[in-house]
Order: structure tokens, then sequence, then C-alpha cells
């Protein structure tokens, strides 16, 4: 492990040279990347400063190289549906017996587990008590690693929706803040509680969900009326909005409204996928996810009717992608990480490849169509001239073997290393 002091990154004098075989993300993913051989990275500060064949610029006398020659270089790569804060372990004791000060307290060792998995930038969907909040300011001042956060702070959702807490006596309560909110003056007041303090993105509940003991799995959860003002709200304060959806009425509403993605997206219709491609709404799957419940929800003491919900969503989630798959709807990259363990965060790219994309696709769907979704394309996305040092090297081909991104052994955020794990001259 290779760990230089963050402050080393805002001083112009400090380079990297990286030696390596370069994969480049042109564009979005309905068109090619292309893979250079044998080129160097020129690091300066925090910022890529040049890109090219070796000898086609001059490389400072006192920079540092790193040899990744024989390895794949990538853009940093982004998951742009984590809850980074928290992690399943027992349904009942992470429900009932874990406060704020334990989730605050583990926070740190998930954000370092998920950078050191590649994931340079992450949009966090959802965390209690604004310890997203702390521990992306933490991440910012360098007293821990972990990836560049995109924070949603309190999810917004109904009472007695995916958002709030059912199947439980009316008697039990918790002080806590609370993202439940009903009708338009209720949900224009929450989004500015979130954004007063610290959203940089509105998380909507747009329908039932999975680890919820709602009766269903995909049903609305807000009329239109109320999606659109969540929407405009967030429109006016300069904030995106990102509904979690499963079912397809809900699906429709909240493209309607004019959210940014779709998250999870498991039961659509054709009118959805239509929809969808019209509007230029993101779908973010959340693939593996659904297979960890199923695989190890008894693992996790989830409730038998959670894993229900989980496999009657299943066969249905990967068909309904792959369609909107064939009629290029948009799909960027996010995983759910936290039903799962952090650190796993690359499962879902095998799960993309089978369900019809291309490795080159499933890679921009990380790479630059993640940040397009999160308005970042001039600072993430691609190995350029003046993007974010944020890079990952991998021993092989990802185009060949799209499993290899499970084995990240260098990663690079803005101009620091934070793992290297491979042969070369250090």
């Amino acid at each position: 492990m290779l760990n230089h002091k963050i402050h080393e990154t805002h001083l112009i004098e400090h380079h990297f040279i990286l030696a390596c075989r370069v994969w480049i993300a042109r564009s979005r993913a309905t068109k090619a990347g292309a893979v250079l051989e044998r080129r160097v990275i020129l690091i300066e500060g925090e910022i890529i400063k040049s890109v090219g064949p070796e000898g086609s610029f001059a490389i400072p006398s006192l920079a540092k190289t790193v040899d990744l020659a024989g390895a794949t270089v990538l853009p940093g790569l982004i998951d742009c549906h984590i809850h980074i804060t928290s992690q399943s372990e027992d349904y009942y004791a992470d429900l009932f017996r874990r406060t704020p000060m334990d989730i605050a307290v583990h926070a740190h060792v998930f954000a370092r587990r998920t950078l050191e998995a590649g994931f340079t930038t992450c949009r966090d969907l959802g965390a209690a008590e604004f310890i997203d909040v702390a521990l992306k300011k933490a991440i910012n001042a360098g007293k821990v690693p972990g990836p560049r956060l995109f924070v949603a702070t309190l999810a917004i959702g109904s009472t007695g929706g995916h958002n709030d807490l059912n199947g439980f006596s009316p008697y039990l309560k918790f002080q806590t803040f609370t993202g439940v909110a009903d009708g338009v003056e209720d949900i224009r007041k929450a989004v500015r509680f979130q954004i007063k303090n610290g959203a940089d993105v509105i998380k909507m509940i747009g329908t039932a969900g999975v680890l919820s003991e709602e009766e269903s799995v995909g049903a609305p959860q807000y009329s239109l009326e109320e999606m659109k003002t969540m929407v405009e709200e967030a429109a006016m304060w300069g904030r995106r909005v990102a509904a979690h959806a499963h079912g397809a009425e809900g699906i429709k509403r909240a493209v309607q409204a004019g959210v940014a993605s779709i998250e999870h997206d498991s039961i659509l219709d054709d009118d959805a996928l239509t929809l969808m491609k019209q509007r230029g709404t993101y779908l973010v799957p959340t693939l593996y996810a659904i297979q960890a419940i199923i695989e190890h929800g008894k693992e996790w003491n989830l409730p038998d009717r959670l894993i229900d919900k989980a496999k009657a969503i299943n066969s249905q989630k990967e068909q309904w992608l792959r369609k909107a798959i064939q009629a290029g709807v948009k799909i960027a990259y996010g995983t759910d990480a936290g039903v799962f363990p952090h650190g796993e965060n690359a499962k879902d790219f095998r799960l993309l490849v089978r369900a019809g994309m291309t490795p080159m696709q499933s890679i921009q769907s990380a790479t630059v169509v993640a940040a397009e979704l999160l308005g970042q394309s001039e600072h993430l996305g691609s190995v350029k001239p003046g993007k974010l040092a944020d890079l990952v090297a991998v021993q092989g081909d990802p185009l060949r073997d799209i499993s290899v991104l499970e084995r990240v052994q260098f990663v690079m955020k803005g101009g620091v290393v934070y793992k290297v794990q491979l042969t070369g001259k250090q």
C-alpha cells in the first residue's frame, strides 16, 4: 500500500509519470472507445497534464515514475448508487441495535474499501443523520481515504412507504431526522431541508421497494403532482433528482416529472422505455444487489417476505434491462452497495454484459456516462489532459474478460496513489 499525503496534490511541482497501456473512453456508450498502447501519462498536482506516446512530451526531472507496463489503465470508476455509510449484516440489529454513532464510526472503513476497489467517485443515495455529509467533508479534508462523494442525505418518501418504518408497532418511534413527507408543501420543505444540510442530489422514493415491509415491491408512492413538486423545487436550488422506482407506473410518473435518473427499474413496460428514451432519463440498474439478497438474505436474517420480493422481480429485472439496452436508453453504472458488502462494487459489470451490453459499453457506463449523469463530464470519466487524475489499473484486458475489474490493482484519486499491487518500477 502506498499513500501520499493529500496536501501534496495541490503542489504544482508534484508530478507523477505513469508508463502504461491506456484505455480511453471517448464518448457515450453508443460510441467506440479506444485502447492505446505504450502511453505515458503526466500528472501535475491533481490534474492530468499530458497523455501521449513515449517521447512525445518533456518529463520533469524530479517526477516520480510508476511503471504500469503490461497493465490497462482506465479512468477512475464511478458508482452512481451506493449507501456508503452502512452495510447489511443483521436485519433486526441493523434496525434496532445500531445507533447513528455506530454507523458513523464504521463509515470510513466502507469508504476505504470502495476506493481501493477502484471507485474514485460515488453518488451516495441516502444515509441517516447526515453521516454522508460528515464523511464527505472528512474525505475532502484528507482526514480519511475514500471516493469523491456526491450525497443525497435523507431520502424523501411518503408515510407508510419504502422510506418509512413499516410492519412494526405504531408505538415504536425513533428520535432521528426523517425524510418522510406528504403533499406538495411538505415535500418543498423536505427538499429545502436536505439542501440546507448538505445534499448534492435529491433522492425520491417513487415506489415501494424490496428491503421494506409494505405490501408491494413496485407500486407508486407519490402522485405525479408530488413528484413534479420535488423535481421543480430541487431544480430551483440547482439540484437533480434520482428516483428509487421498481414498478412501471411509478417509473413513468417519475420520468414525466423530470427526474435525472431511475434507480433499480425492475418492472418496466414499453411505454416506460419509450418515455425514458425521449426524455433522456438515465437508468441505474443495481443488478447485483437483488442477487445478493437472494443468495445471502438468510445470513443477514432478512424476513422471508423481503427475500421473496427479490426473487419475484429478479428475472423481470434482467429481461427489461436487456430491452432498455436494445432501445438505447442511457445506462449509468450503479450498484446499491451497502445492501451487499462495500468493495464488491465491480460485480455489476459482468451482469451488465450478461444482460446485453458489450464490455466497452459496461465500462463506459461507469466512466463517461456516469460522469454525465453527475454533471461532472468536465472533470471526470476519461483519461484526458485537464481532467482530474482519477485512474485505476488492472492486469489483463477488460474488453476480453470484464471480471478483471473485480481485481483492481492500482488506484489513484486526484493525483494521490492509494493502492499499488502491480509488479514493476515504483
